[in-house]
């Protein structure tokens, strides 16, 4: 005589509920909506089969209702065919790296107000933490925006500053 209790026993463990299979395609969908909002560069990068990347830039070009909606489920249904381990890996990688680029930024941008607003303590404390920087260069692009901000002037100047402070971090970046 067979024991049935085996057989069901093993049943139930390959058995995925409806509802576990219902959040994995919602889960598919998230996947699908974030990789619509990146540019074709970053998709591009992600290494997708042909076929996802052009549903994806189809659904990028869609209105955010209802057709943008059924194209991106379409998308989800697509990812159930390959392993969206390794995309969610990059996904997370180029999510981080536009959060370093946001706070470094902020970091910039946090300076140059600290310059125009400043006296010479901030620029002596600047030039100590960044000696690459051309100490007269920066003097004159500070005091040409400190004069701009003085006379409600265009930011011509303080958008320069910018600029250069900006190249002055990315080669900082990069040789450090």
């Amino acid at each position: 005589m067979v024991d049935k209790t085996d057989d069901t026993k093993d049943f139930a463990e390959e058995r995925v509920s409806k509802s576990q299979l219902k959040r994995e395609s919602a889960a598919l969908q998230d996947l699908a909506a974030e990789l619509a909002e990146l540019s074709k560069a970053q998709l591009t990068a992600l290494s997708l089969p042909d076929d996802i990347l052009a549903a994806l830039s189809q659904a990028a070009a869609l209105p955010p209702r209802g057709a943008r909606k059924r194209q991106l489920k379409y998308v989800g249904g697509l990812f159930r065919g390959i392993d969206v381990g390794p995309v969610m890996e990059k996904l997370a990688r180029i999510k981080n790296q536009s959060a370093d680029a946001a706070r470094e930024l902020h970091n910039i941008e946090r300076w140059r107000e600290r310059l125009i607003a400043g006296d010479d303590a901030a620029l002596t404390q600047f030039l100590s933490e960044y000696p690459a920087a051309d100490r007269q260069h920066l003097r004159q692009l500070v005091r040409s925006a400190k004069k701009e901000a003085g006379q409600n002037a265009s930011p011509r100047h303080a958008r320069l500053l910018f600029r250069y402070l900006r190249e002055l971090f990315e080669t900082a970046g990069s040789n450090g």
